[in-house]
């Protein structure tokens, strides 16, 4: 099935549905949540992700990314977003889920970015909104012209943090693929 496709919603107890609010897709909401926070005097750290095939790495650095700050802003590629600049067969998992997986960290307040134009060039809408306090990046992903146009668009700081673990999902997503389809060949 691809992650494009509509699955049937399974039922639900009330600690997921009270979890997934901290899933905002409306800007306008976001402005709002961010205001109060503001108000209330917090250090906002935002970080950005495709958070597809959720490992360790990922887990070590939401926790290093809220040691930056008050409150963390997750924002979670699009399904269309990742096909235009990971690959047309990503994502594994659609993105509702990786929000909704993400309210069950110690995330604050998850949404969706979906703001590249064709060619795959990020807009920052998101980033021009929340104007973090800190922007947590990991090392490798973002070249240093993209750092200083993170900074130009809002950030009032950027953390550059290593990666956190030996694995990526690319690296996962290669490994099962080559073992499956050597298994497979074996079989012929």
């Amino acid at each position: 099935m691809s992650t494009t496709e509509t699955r049937e919603e399974p039922q639900v107890c009330d600690t997921v549905k009270h979890l997934r609010r901290k899933i905002v897709l409306d800007y306008d909401k976001v402005r709002q949540v961010v205001e109060v926070w503001r108000m209330l005097g917090h250090r906002i750290v935002m970080t950005i992700g495709s958070w597809d095939l959720y490992h360790i790495g990922h887990a070590r650095y939401l926790a290093a990314a809220l040691e930056h700050g008050d409150v963390l802003i997750a924002g979670v590629d699009s399904d269309r977003t990742m096909k235009l600049y990971k690959d047309p067969g990503r994502p594994a998992v659609p993105e509702d889920e990786r929000m909704e997986l993400l309210c069950y960290l110690n995330v604050d307040l998850v949404t969706l970015i979906d703001d590249v134009d064709d060619a795959g060039k990020w807009q920052y809408a998101l980033l021009k909104l929340v104007q973090p306090d800190v922007f947590i990046a990991v090392e490798d992903s973002y070249p240093d012209w993209q750092i200083q146009e993170i900074k130009a668009n809002g950030a009032k700081e950027v953390i550059v943090l290593p990666r956190q673990a030996k694995t990526s999902t690319s690296d996962m997503i290669r490994n099962l693929l080559k073992n499956n389809i050597a298994k497979l060949l074996g079989k012929l």
